[in-house]
């Protein structure tokens, strides 16, 4: 039986995705009033432009993570991104498009390698990702080295059609990137939460033993999540050369700590089985913002700004980890028997 309106609103309200909006008004409320400067629609909308490929990245990490994997290729899947279109366009004369498509196409080919591994050869996740992002990052420097500029300047002058793609403001304040994010989080939520494949990967993150006796490939279903996710990365990083008007092969280099952190404060179980798409879109914003927040409002250097997001991503697991303690469930469960009914 479907739930009630009223029962959905409590059950929102009782939820983490509620203290993650709660903790997006207080940074609000906490920044704004040490500098009123943070408030102004304008400022705070253009930030945005800074963070928001860890923002589309993190959604698509957290399918990863449901099927108790994990992602850490993703920054060097965006800088790879970046030098192919850069190359192709600039040096061997494709259309801005035609890179585009070429660069989409070699980041989920990167995703499909590094998932083979995992789902087919019982390679652990953390082994194989970590080596993707050795591995891809030195792609990235190997066809930068085919440009006729030196990797170090970037290469630029892009067509003003490509451009326009992470330039653009609807209604003259809204930059295109949040449109972009807030699509792919309508798409991540429909896919995840909506269709049979969200729960074969769910299923999956459970019991993958039990997902297979259920007529379910579950190792088709654990490398399709990681060629999302590189396609996710690949979409981050056209969006971010774009917004800079530059193709370099480090972009998205120290992206990993914040998605990661994304994915797990926004709900996501690092053994598997649990997750939220609209918890990690808040909670990737939580960090966007305590990012912007903290150099404008309290003068940190942006070179400190892993410390906060570190000690954050410590505290939701050492949290977890505690709540997940025996002694800690039987208290919680004498403390609900012990309720009025």
């Amino acid at each position: 039986m479907n739930r009630t309106f009223s029962q959905k609103i409590k059950c929102f309200v009782t939820s983490w995705e509620m203290v993650l909006l709660c903790l997006l008004v207080a940074e609000c409320v906490i920044f704004g009033a040490a500098n009123p400067k943070f408030l102004k629609p304008a400022l705070l909308f253009n930030s945005m432009n800074d963070f928001m490929s860890i923002c589309i990245i993190s959604l698509f990490v957290t399918f990863v993570m449901i099927t108790g994997g994990i992602d850490i290729q993703a920054g060097s899947i965006v800088g790879l991104t970046s030098i192919i279109i850069g190359v192709t366009w600039q040096d061997y004369g494709c259309n801005i498009w035609v890179s585009v498509l070429i660069a989409v196409a070699a980041a989920a080919l990167c995703g499909a390698l590094s998932g083979f591994f995992i789902a087919y050869c019982g390679v652990q996740a953390m082994v194989v990702t970590l080596g993707g992002q050795f591995l891809y990052a030195g792609v990235a420097l190997l066809v930068s080295n085919l440009a006729s500029t030196a990797s170090y300047q970037g290469i630029s002058g892009f067509p003003e059609d490509f451009r326009v793609l992470a330039k653009t403001k609807f209604f003259g304040i809204v930059p295109s990137q949040l449109v972009v994010f807030l699509i792919l989080v309508v798409i991540a939520y429909i896919l995840l939460h909506r269709t049979k494949y969200g729960r074969k990967i769910f299923l999956v993150g459970v019991n993958p033993e039990a997902a297979s006796y259920s007529g379910i490939n579950y190792k088709r279903v654990i490398m399709s999540t990681y060629v999302l996710s590189a396609i996710s990365a690949s979409i981050a990083g056209i969006v971010l050369t774009s917004y800079l008007g530059s193709a370099k092969s480090d972009l998205g280099s120290n992206f990993t700590l914040n998605i990661i952190t994304a994915v797990v404060l926004g709900g996501t179980l690092s053994t598997g089985g649990k997750g939220n798409v609209i918890g990690t879109a808040l909670a990737s914003m939580v960090i966007g913002l305590l990012r912007f927040g903290l150099p404008l409002c309290f003068k940190i250097g942006t070179q400190y700004l892993d410390i906060p997001v570190g000690i954050l991503l410590l505290a939701v697991v050492l949290g977890r980890a505690a709540a997940g303690h025996p002694r800690i469930v039987n208290l919680k469960a004498r403390l609900k028997r012990s309720k009025p009914a």
